[in-house]
């Protein structure tokens, strides 16, 4: 449970302000269709989270312990500091979404900024952190979920309400308890 808690709460703190999040309020006020943008957000995040949580799980069967404890310990610390840099939205994501349609426009689009995105090493560094990669995987869909629906729906009005750089810093300290607890040792109870 604590996988799911974790994960979903880390992730839906990074996400706003994130460029996915702001790719959902530029969908939503092109298209003004909301469930397909929705949909779209849920489809392309399980493809890319799950391949993620495979990718984390799968690299606690290739390191040692030590090494292992080292590596998610300096991410997430990482994880932190980029937390505090701000995104922004590529013109190139916004094009595709002319062609494909909303629904596929919102999928292809999703799973493209995601690639190497914060959420996404975030879900790899957490699935190799705790034993259950995939409640880690539902937790960051459902984080994702959390934060970029409420954007679909309420668009710009939401954005300018929300206090980003107080979000970030707190994401940002989640990160880093979270780095600085591993690499002290606290997740030995799970084998790292």
């Amino acid at each position: 449970m604590e996988a799911l808690l974790v994960s979903t709460g880390v992730v839906a703190l990074a996400e706003i302000g994130d460029k996915t999040q702001l790719l959902a309020f530029l969908l939503a006020a092109r298209f003004k269709k909301p469930w397909p943008i929705v949909m779209g957000i849920l489809v392309a995040t399980l493809a890319n989270h799950g391949l993620a949580g495979a990718l984390g799980a799968w690299v606690t069967t290739v390191l040692s312990q030590e090494v292992l404890r080292w590596v998610l310990g300096l991410s997430f610390v990482a994880m932190a500091v980029w937390m505090l840099i701000p995104d922004e939205i590529e013109e190139d994501e916004a094009a595709l979404a002319q062609r494909l349609g909303v629904f596929g426009a919102t999928v292809v689009t999703f799973f493209l900024a995601e690639m190497g995105d914060k959420t996404q090493i975030a879900t790899v560094a957490m699935a190799a952190r705790f034993p259950e990669p995939i409640m880690v995987v539902v937790g960051t869909t459902l984080g994702m979920m959390l934060a970029n629906a409420p954007a679909v729906f309420l668009g710009d009005r939401l954005a300018g309400k929300i206090p980003m750089k107080l979000v970030h810093g707190i994401a940002a300290a989640i990160f880093a308890v979270l780095g600085v607890a591993t690499l002290a040792g606290a997740g030995q109870a799970w084998g790292f």
